[in-house]
């Protein structure tokens, strides 16, 4: 699992744009011939008729893009005066649901209703908001603010301002500012002078400056980070994961980490996460069902990719082992074939 995050090869060879911008990743693909009527018609008889026709519901929502489905809702609502999705959790339950219900929810409403769950009641869920802030791109993070806002009438920095503290906060409240650069250029005399100013920040002292490491690592271009994590491997010895593991630690550290991750790869980074959520007793289903939802139309077919190389086995084998029912059959629509 290491070598995964120790191999700086993978950085020269990874494309410079984040996943994002290049849909053809996603194993969920426009439909052609696409008909939001006969869609939203078709939904209507599964589930108003006697017992509802769950395969129907799930061919038609597993086999649209998000987009799509924002057009099947429209007709929905036309037709019936009602809408899917009070329809959809007035006919289905649990599990099943939450994934239908994420699925005709646009995508940047998702990660802030995602954002907001993290932040409900007291404490929070700090490894949600982590995986969020550090594997979006500054786009995506500006939508999500957008549709935070809407729905409550809060920015979503200042909420988050009360919820998190410290280096971990203020390296978070960064990336939820959405300023990190979004250039493919890269400037090879930056990268080294940074990659030395990180060195001499953390390993090089007794005690870290964590505000050198924040401001590096949450406002450069993934391509410039590509780059400085070379130099830092030239310079230390050592990746800046590993110095940033036996320099730091709490929330700082799985938030540093996880941005250095997604840097190499997001698709390795939500392979790993969807190990973990699903390793052990149980399954952390709202992490499953987020990182399947999200990833669907952007990079699934790298995440199940990696994780076949980092396990060794399928995802698709570890989603038909950890679920079931009509939730399993609706994953593995998702997840694409073997």
């Amino acid at each position: 699992m290491a070598s995964t995050w120790n191999d700086l090869d993978l950085l020269l060879d990874s494309p410079t744009k984040p996943a994002a911008t290049s849909a053809q990743r996603g194993t969920i693909i426009d439909k052609t011939n696409f008909n939001a009527s006969e869609d939203a018609a078709a939904l209507r008889k599964a589930i108003e008729g006697l017992g509802t026709d769950e395969k129907t519901i799930i061919t038609i929502l597993t086999g649209r893009t998000n987009k799509q489905r924002q057009l099947i809702c429209a007709a929905y609502h036309q037709a019936t005066g009602r809408t899917l999705k009070e329809d959809l959790k007035g006919d289905t339950h649990g599990d099943f649901e939450d994934l239908l219900v994420a699925l005709i929810t646009p995508a940047n409403v998702f990660d802030s209703q995602e954002v907001i769950q993290a932040m409900k009641g007291l404490g929070t869920t700090d490894n949600t908001l982590i995986e969020i802030f550090a594997s979006r791109t500054t786009q995506q993070i500006k939508t999500l603010s957008d549709a935070y806002l809407a729905e409550t009438g809060k920015k979503v920095t200042l909420d988050l301002k009360t919820e998190v503290s410290g280096d971990y906060g203020k390296a978070l409240l960064t990336l939820a500012e959405a300023t990190r650069e979004d250039s493919a250029a890269v400037d090879m005399g930056k990268a080294r002078q940074e990659a030395k100013v990180l060195y001499e920040a953390g390993e090089k002292r007794w005690g870290t400056d964590e505000n050198k490491f924040i401001d590096i690592l949450c406002h450069r271009s993934l391509a410039q980070l590509r780059q400085v994590l070379i130099e830092y491997k030239n310079i230390s010895g050592k990746t800046l994961q590993e110095s940033i593991e036996s320099e730091m630690s709490g929330h700082l550290e799985d938030l540093l980490v996880a941005i250095v991750k997604c840097v190499k790869s997001v698709p390795a980074y939500m392979a790993e996460r969807l190990h973990t959520c699903m390793k052990g007793l149980g399954t952390a289903d709202s992490t499953l069902r987020r990182i399947m939802v999200s990833r669907s139309e952007i990079d699934m077919l790298d995440i199940k990719a990696e994780f076949k190389k980092m396990y060794g086995y399928s995802l698709h084998s570890a989603l038909e082992s950890e679920t079931s029912g009509e939730y399993r059959k609706t994953l593995l629509k998702i997840c694409g074939g073997e």
